[in-house]
């Protein structure tokens, strides 16, 4: 849009969006036809965007930062979100440099501070383990639908699962005895997209584990409650056809929409008012950042924590660092009365 001329006979900035975002850059679609107003709009969009070859100018580049800089209001757009709009576009102009249609990438000419982003956990959303309790009690509570979902958020509480790995969760995964300790094998993911936005029109992608190969595998211990919580949860509904423990009401995946809107309702059941205004898991995968902190708060070394996590150890020191520091102190503590009980017992030469 930053790169289409101003002017008489620009189509407004909605309609404009809504034809290149629906019609325009949806493979989806491409076998369907677009409205009378989004024809005509990609008409218009076919006479006057430029070329890629235009792009080789650092002076145009910098316009379209610029733009992707702000939000739809004008107003400046948040450090993550510039920063993945900045890594599509580059990722948009190597492929043209790939095919020979730029020399290179003029984004490499362009002098641009990139706005830090926040990196850090916010503690406020942080759930400690009674909070945590008490937020499943309530999803119980809403019914058979919120019986069906409490083992899908323990698992992001105690295994510290992302919610796209909880919906790939499958039976044969689980290794659940009776007594003590169980484990989870994971082995993949199935993030929520969009059907408009993937080859088979299905509203979602099976992928790998994030940061890991095709095929890897993360093996997690989990804590006897989460054990009990699952059999209970596999002996009151079963499994899919394909043998994954949770399902959406109609059928298919659980979609964010469904188990956020439990979520909401467990926290207005279980938390004060005050907090409910609050970020305290404010939404389910803060129930990760709750299980993280509560590992390294209990001792786990960085590198089990990132291995259970499957998180980098750098990503887990620059993300959690308050929680890092906070232990810190206390190490320094115990160090610290230490030395005072050797020396308080040495004998003087």
């Amino acid at each position: 849009m930053a790169l289409c001329p101003d002017g008489k006979g620009r189509p407004a900035d909605d309609v404009l969006r809504r034809a290149l975002y629906q019609w325009g850059f949806n493979a989806g679609r491409h076998d369907q036809e677009p409205p009378e107003e989004e024809t005509k709009t990609l008409a218009w969009v076919a006479r006057n965007a430029p070329a890629v070859v235009d792009l080789d100018s650092a002076k145009r580049v910098r316009m379209v930062l610029e733009a992707l800089a702000k939000r739809k209001d004008g107003k400046a757009a948040a450090a993550n979100t510039f920063r993945r709009r900045r890594a599509v576009l580059s990722n948009c102009l190597r492929l043209a440099v790939e095919q020979e249609l730029l020399s290179g990438n003029p984004l490499h000419r362009v002098h641009w501070e990139t706005p830090k982003a926040v990196e850090e956990l916010d503690v406020r959303s942080v759930a400690t383990p009674a909070q945590a309790r008490a937020l499943l009690d309530a999803v119980r509570a809403q019914g058979p639908r919120g019986a069906h979902l409490v083992a899908f958020y323990a698992c992001i509480y105690y295994a510290a699962m992302r919610p796209e790995e909880v919906s790939m969760l499958s039976a044969d995964q689980c290794d659940l005895p009776t007594e003590g300790w169980g484990r989870l094998m994971l082995a993949g993911a199935r993030p929520q997209v969009g059907s408009a936005w993937t080859d088979d029109g299905k509203p979602y992608e099976e992928r790998q584990l994030k940061h890991r190969a095709r095929r890897a595998v993360r093996p997690v211990p989990i804590p006897p409650v989460l054990v009990a919580i699952l059999r209970a949860h596999l002996e009151a509904f079963g499994t899919t056809t394909e043998g994954q423990l949770f399902s959406a009401v109609r059928g298919g995946p659980v979609r964010s929409q469904e188990y956020g809107a439990v979520w909401k309702e467990a926290r207005r059941k279980a938390l004060t008012t005050a907090q409910v205004a609050s970020p305290l898991a404010a939404i389910p995968y803060d129930l990760r950042h709750a299980c993280v902190s509560f590992w390294l708060r209990s001792g786990v070394s960085l590198a089990e924590t990132a291995r259970r996590a499957g998180q980098s150890v750098a990503v887990l020191q620059r993300y959690y660092a308050k929680v890092l520091d906070g232990e810190e102190a206390r190490m320094n503590a115990l160090i610290e009365q230490g030395l005072a009980e050797q020396e308080g017992g040495s004998e003087e030469p």
